[in-house]
């Protein structure tokens, strides 16, 4: 029996992996406990109103801001089972063998908090909390032997004769399930049956929530989707092939979400239609859903057995991607009689569309157009008939089938050649050789010709009146002119004829003129210079972006692909906005872009892997508010200082900060995290900051969640961050202020220092000053005493030297006076001797004279000159001149010796001025023995020792 019951769940769950899903599924993300960085169970989750998620996880309370996981382990490292925010906005939480409450600290970091010392020692040793649920201020936990109550500070244990299997609520009553006494309402301290009738013990509830007008909502691992009302339940019969639900919540007014223990998650209409099933096979990590949650922008959170996953169940944009496609790339797309043809790089397929809303909603099934397997490139709708372009050649869709109109190989598409014969219509197809001619007659296509001297592959094909553009992406853009079907011209114009380049030009015809997308924005022809020209129209829209694609759409907006990005040049009747979409940067095929604008609910995008749908006018609608946390600020310097953990208040609490931190200066550098909780539009959140006090501006955009600052001087700071999304939504700035304290020399004290120390200074200086002052004063007037004496000095060296100069002046007198004496005695010693020697003549003429008379005259002569000779005139004179030179010397020499005689007078005279021996006897008129004699007798009168000198002893006198 076992056997054949685990064969129907399996068959079961063979049959469900087929389920039908709309085609258009939304993007699933998988986070891995790799990631995560916690335990691979995840059993219950949570969100704030701020948009923190919570999750009960094995290794702690795990926690996502949007951008980073945190976990915390309560204090016995066990499993977290249950968790819930109650209305006291503490995260509660329980777990093997403990249980309380996580609420942030001084600092904003989350902290545990443990309820189990108020429990009665009697139900102090307990297992596992399995759910946690409040009602008003009350706090409900349930072990299987008993469930506590905590309110006002006091615990309550209600007990059980059996086991509580299952504790929850709906329409704010508290509702447990008793194995023996079945469903119970809490009133009171009393538990009242809920139920008229009991249910089987058998029966395990796995979660519930409100239903329909009063209604309860009741899910079983055994027993499918159950209602209670008044006092009835009742099973949904059409949710009764899902077995193992584990939980269950409203996604909104009109469908269920529902989680299964083996099957993943379901998608259905209150009345239990199913929308969608999302699998493993679908894209979850596994199908084993533990916790099933609603998040505030009605997106989906899956806790599983190993992992999370994310659903972005309310996104505009959706991925068409079936298994029949098997990942192939989507080239092509058209509604042709209600039915979606799509080509992709292993064929065409087809899907009926019984209306015409958002096609992403369609349930039904693609299914291959025959004939039409392998590289499907474009179709078109022409003479309402769906041609077909591939590479095998040119088809056309008849009752499902591709039936083939040319054989050539490698069409592109298929656009109208109007001529002036409208019974005679012409269609041109480009393909790898060239471009050919197709006539429409008696309700078939045939080829009638190709246009001549064209052989190029032509995968874009404008017509313009007699002319055919035609851009080659490596070659450049050919225009050829015709005559009828004849060809006239070919031209091809490139760099050398004002395209930026030869190369990826790709024309296209938009608001009615021929576009030339290029690498430095968008082109028109100009006939008149017959060259290609920047467009005065679509410049002021595209700048100079390398544009790729252009395709418009009904209501005048211009979609286009820059390089990778998916954007859209969004006209208001007067101006275009550029918006960018960049969920699908990177995921179109590059070189083969596809963009089908079927109206404003419906853009098919080609893709790498099949197509994505966007619900245009969903995705211009506001999301929901934009939100930004600042969830981490640190400070480091030598260590780091964790200053605030992501919380100002209570948990749930739109709190601003109430405290502002100071912070001493070592610590002057700053790391601050923050993230958007809007998770809706992840890929298009965009973060700017700016640091009050610092910064000048607002930074630029990016998607970077930190920001670091170094070396911050003192001061007051405000550091702000705010988010943006691609449509211009705009957060309000979330902000953090703090102190830097100035530096311990900057400190008021440091101040206080530094005054006494300047005033020291000063009156250390004044004291220097004033000894400075009276040492200068001092060493002044050492100065003025040394300048005095130094005068002195002065004084007495000028009277020595005038004394001396004086004494030199008369030295030199002297000298002089010495020179005149010399020169005078020499002049009596000649006059002596030429008086003596004329004399001698005289006597000798006398001699000669025989006249009496002459020689009396002689005689005459020779007496008046012994006279002369006689006359002690000339020694007068002489002792005058002696006396004035030498300072009355012979004076002092006769007062000295009174007994001297005026020869020996004479003769000390002739010695003082050193005269010798002959010339004294000249002087004398005595003989030179007379001069020795009157030197002897002289030294004994003067008592002078034979060994004296008389000249020196006269100098020295």
């Amino acid at each position: 029996m076992k056997r054949q019951i685990s064969l129907i769940l399996f068959l079961f769950s063979c049959l469900l992996s087929f389920a039908q899903n709309p085609i258009g599924m939304p993007d699933i993300v998988n986070y891995d406990n790799t990631t995560y960085g916690g335990g691979t169970h995840n059993w219950d989750i949570q969100q704030d109103k701020n948009g923190v998620l919570y999750f009960a996880n094995d290794e702690g309370l795990l926690t996502f801001d949007g951008s980073r996981w945190k976990i915390y382990p309560l204090p016995n490292k066990t499993i977290v089972r249950s968790i819930k925010i109650a209305a006291d906005h503490k995260i509660y939480a329980g777990g093997q063998g403990d249980f309380g409450y996580f609420a942030p600290d001084e600092n904003g970091k989350l902290t545990f908090n443990s309820l189990k010392p108020k429990i009665p020692k009697s139900y102090s040793s307990f297992a596992d909390i399995w759910n946690i649920q409040y009602a008003g201020k009350a706090v409900f936990f349930r072990t299987e032997n008993a469930i506590f109550r905590w309110y006002n500070n006091e615990i309550t244990v209600f007990g059980t004769n059996s086991k509580w299997l299952y504790l929850g609520m709906a329409n704010n009553e508290i509702i447990a399930h008793d194995k023996t006494k079945g469903l119970l309402k809490l009133v009171g301290n009393n538990w009242l049956p809920l139920l008229k009738e009991p249910i089987s013990p058998y029966f395990t509830i796995s979660s519930m929530c409100p239903y329909g007008n009063g209604g309860i909502l009741v899910s079983s691992l055994s027993h499918g989707l159950q209602v209670i009302n008044g006092g009835q339940m009742t099973p949904i019969k059409e949710a009764a092939h899902i077995p193992n639900i584990t939980n269950t919540c409203n996604v909104n007014e009109s469908t269920l979400g529902l989680a299964t223990l083996n099957n993943g998650f379901f998608l259905m209409e209150e009345n239990g239609k199913e929308l969608y099933h999302l699998s493993k096979n679908a894209g979850l990590q596994n199908n084993s859903v533990l916790s099933l949650f609603k998040d505030n922008n009605n997106n989906i959170w899956l806790g599983l057995a190993d992992g999370i996953s994310f659903i972005a169940s309310g996104n505009a944009l959706k991925h068409i991607n079936p298994p029949i496609f098997d990942n192939a790339g989507g080239h092509t797309s058209i509604i042709y009689q209600n039915n979606l043809y799509v080509g992709l790089s292993n064929g065409i397929y087809k899907l009926p569309l019984a209306h015409r809303g958002d096609i992403s909603l369609a349930q039904a099934n693609f299914t291959p157009v025959a004939n039409a397997g392998g590289q499907a490139w474009g179709m078109n709708v022409l003479n309402n008939k769906l041609l077909l372009g591939r590479h095998e050649g040119a088809f056309e869709a008849v009752n499902n089938q591709a039936v083939p109109i040319a054989t050539g190989r490698g069409y592109w598409n298929f656009v109208d050649f109007p001529t002036a014969d409208p019974s005679n219509s012409w269609i041109l197809s480009g393909n790898y050789n060239g471009i050919s001619i197709f006539n429409y007659q008696s309700s078939q296509f045939k080829v009638v010709g190709n246009i001549a001297n064209f052989s190029e592959s032509a995968r874009f094909v404008i017509p313009d009146g007699n002319k055919i553009w035609v851009s080659h992406p490596y070659k450049g853009v050919y225009k050829i002119t015709l005559s009828g079907l004849k060809t006239t011209s070919v031209s091809l114009y490139t760099n050398k004829k004002g395209l930026p380049s030869t190369f990826n030009n790709h024309i296209y015809r938009v608001k009615n003129r021929i576009a030339v997308g290029t690498e430095k924005g968008v082109y028109e022809y100009n006939p008149e210079t017959d060259r290609f020209e920047v467009s005065n129209f679509f410049t002021p829209i595209f700048g100079e972006r390398y544009v790729r694609y252009l395709k418009e759409d009904a209501q005048g907006n211009i979609w286009f692909i820059e390089e990778k990005k998916l954007g859209v040049a969004q006209f208001d009747g007067k101006n275009y906005r550029l918006l960018y979409i960049p969920e699908l940067n990177g995921k179109t095929l590059g070189g083969f872009e596809h963009i089908n604008c079927v109206d404003k609910n419906n853009i098919i995008i080609g893709a790498q892997k099949g197509f994505y749908h966007l619900n245009f006018e969903k995705y211009l609608g506001r999301y929901g508010k934009q939100q930004v946390r600042i969830s981490l600020v640190k400070a480091s310097g030598k260590t780091d200082s964790l200053l605030f953990g992501g919380y100002f208040g209570d948990v749930n609490a739109n709190a601003s900060q109430t405290v502002k931190h100071r912070i001493k200066h070592s610590l002057n550098s700053f790391h601050f995290e923050y993230s958007s909780t809007f998770t809706k539009n992840k890929a298009n959140t965009f973060y700017t900051c700016y640091l009050k006090g610092f910064d000048d501006n607002w930074s630029a955009l990016d998607k970077k969640t930190e920001k670091d600052y170094t070396n911050l001087p003192a001061g007051n700071y405000t550091f702000m961050v705010k988010t943006q999304d691609n449509l211009g939504n705009e957060s309000l700035a979330a902000t953090y202020e703090f102190t830097i304290l100035p530096p311990w020399y900057q400190s008021i004290v440091a101040y206080v220092v530094y005054v006494l120390i300047f005033f020291g200074i000063i009156y250390l200086v004044y004291k220097r000053q004033q000894r400075k002052i009276t040492n200068q004063r001092i060493a002044f007037q050492r100065e003025q005493e040394h300048v005095k004496y130094m005068h002195q000095l002065e004084m007495d060296k000028s009277d020595k030297e005038i004394i001396k100069l004086k004494n030199e002046k008369l030295e030199l007198e002297i000298e002089t006076k010495n020179s005149e004496l010399a020169s005078n005695t020499m002049h009596l010693v000649q006059k002596a001797d030429l008086m003596s020697k004329i004399k001698t003549e005289l006597f000798k003429l006398k001699k000669e004279l025989k006249d009496d008379e002459q020689a009396a005259d002689f005689n005459k002569i020779i007496r008046l000159l012994n006279a002369e000779e006689k006359s002690d005139e000339s020694w007068e004179q002489f002792t005058v001149h002696f006396d004035k030179v030498h300072v009355d010397f012979l004076k002092h020499l006769k007062d000295a010796y009174p007994s001297i005689s005026s020869n020996e007078l004479r003769l000390s005279a002739y010695l003082k001025m050193n005269l010798s021996t002959k010339e004294i006897a000249k002087l004398m008129k005595i003989s030179p023995r007379g001069v020795e004699i009157g030197r002897y007798r002289l030294r004994k009168k003067l008592n002078i020792n034979g060994n004296v000198n008389l000249f020196e002893f006269f100098n020295a006198f």
